[in-house]
């Protein structure tokens, strides 16, 4: 599955909107990017944060976000190259697959990422320490209630145990609106206009100057059908945004700019999902539990063997929703369980895939095979293949002085000038007798 991230970025009250997407829709990328017609150079900036993605989309992105005009400022932000939960079970797979896909990110667009985001903004305090020891300025959570409790959400923050890692928090109701609500009939604000929506963010008090909206992509078009106008909605965002002298800027220039107004103390793990805001979603059951664990229970050999075709997989079934389908959670948001008629079916099918993948990695490296004794082996085993390479580069270039020399060996020696005679001497004229 292709995951990758739409944010857009206002200020005076400064608005970051994150759009999470799982397809790619030329109709709402040209919408979100042309969207800065409206405003002063630079005032609204798109930018993307990017999991797996084909040449082809990545082709698409770069077209989309540059082809119109060149007044579009994008920055990419990193994130679990897996979209999974790595966070909540082995600090060094995280890591790995956080730089990963920053490693993609730089490989792709020439860029290093400076702000990070974890899958569905799963954050605490642990993980922000875990995020700003691999040298990130910001990251982006959720503005949850149970955690900032008298607090607003539209203020920068910053990580209780990692003071220089800043924290953008959700704006839960006006990110709800938009991505929930937006054609509920049935809902108070419904129908919702952009001047109504854009007033809201005005009046704010003064010193309110960060506003960030978070969302799936799901809902531009399929949790909010297109004929609800939910593209003509966005389209009109920033021309009532400029009327009202709010302008735009990207998380990373926030987190520059911006000081912190203190830390924020998230001993549990929060996320933007369910009312609870918590991981539950994922590992409230114990179907959900024993497949997570089971999972990674693989971690340190899969970073150990560090098998290509091992690791795609891995990435595969490390994705956060095989989790999800298997809940058993009531839920206010429908749940899309795909191919599977429930939560008993879904967490069959994982663990037949789960259990052939264990099988196939003990086949690679047997279980009597120590982790310390398969480090050490595969140590030995990449050292003799860099004195392998080592050998072919000094062969290669070997051969390539040998071919330099052969055609000056090949070349006919220059014919010696035949050597000049001595001159004969004359005879020795006759004595005269006396």
């Amino acid at each position: 599955m292709c995951y990758y991230r739409c944010l857009v970025a206002y200020a005076h009250v400064q608005t970051v909107v994150v759009v999470e997407m799982d397809e790619v829709r030329d109709d709402i990328l040209h919408v979100l990017i042309r969207m800065q017609l409206f405003l002063p150079i630079k005032a609204l900036h798109l930018y993307y944060t990017i999991g797996t993605l084909g040449n082809r989309i990545v082709r698409r992105l770069v077209v989309l976000a540059h082809g119109d005009t060149d007044v579009v400022c994008v920055e990419f932000l990193a994130e679990p190259y897996s979209h999974g939960l790595s966070s909540l079970a082995n600090e060094e797979t995280f890591a790995l697959d956080v730089k990963k896909q920053a490693a993609k990110i730089e490989e792709l667009f020439g860029c290093k990422p400076t702000v990070a985001r974890n899958s569905s903004l799963i954050y605490s305090d642990d993980i922000g320490g875990q995020i700003a020891a691999m040298g990130f300025k910001g990251m982006l959570t959720e503005g949850a209630k149970h955690v900032l409790g008298w607090k607003s959400p539209h203020y920068v923050y910053n990580c209780n145990i990692a003071p220089n890692l800043k924290l953008l928090l959700r704006d839960v109701e006006l990110s709800d609106d938009i991505s929930l609500r937006f054609n509920n009939p049935d809902w108070e604000g419904y129908p919702l206009f952009a001047d109504t929506y854009i007033d809201r963010i005005a009046r704010f008090p003064e010193e309110e100057q960060i506003i960030n909206i978070f969302m799936e992509l799901s809902a531009l078009g399929i949790a909010q059908p297109l004929s609800s106008n939910i593209l003509d909605f966005l389209k009109a965002l920033p021309a009532c945004a400029k009327e009202k002298g709010i302008t735009f800027s990207t998380p990373t220039e926030i987190c520059m700019k911006v000081p912190s107004m203190g830390a924020i103390d998230v001993p549990d793990t929060l996320s933007w999902v369910d009312e609870e805001r918590d991981c539950s979603c994922w590992l409230g059951n114990a179907m959900q539990r024993e497949a997570f664990n089971k999972l990674y229970s693989v971690a340190d050999r899969l970073r150990i063997a560090d098998d290509p075709r091992i690791n795609q997989d891995w990435d595969y079934l490390q994705a956060s929703n095989n989790f999800r389908f298997m809940t058993t959670k009531p839920s206010n948001v429908g749940l899309d369980r795909g191919i599977y008629s429930g939560p008993f079916d879904a967490f069959t099918n994982y663990m037949n895939i789960l259990g052939d993948f264990i099988n196939r990695v003990n086949a690679l490296y047997p279980l009597e095979i120590e982790n310390d004794e398969l480090n050490a082996l595969l140590t030995t085993i990449r050292n003799q293949g860099d004195e392998i390479e080592m050998k072919d580069k000094e062969i290669t270039r070997l051969k390539a002085r040998l071919e330099k020399l052969e055609p000056a060996a090949k070349e006919p020696k220059a014919k010696k000038a035949p050597a000049k005679k001595p001159a004969a001497k004359k005879p020795a004229a006759p004595k005269a007798e006396k």
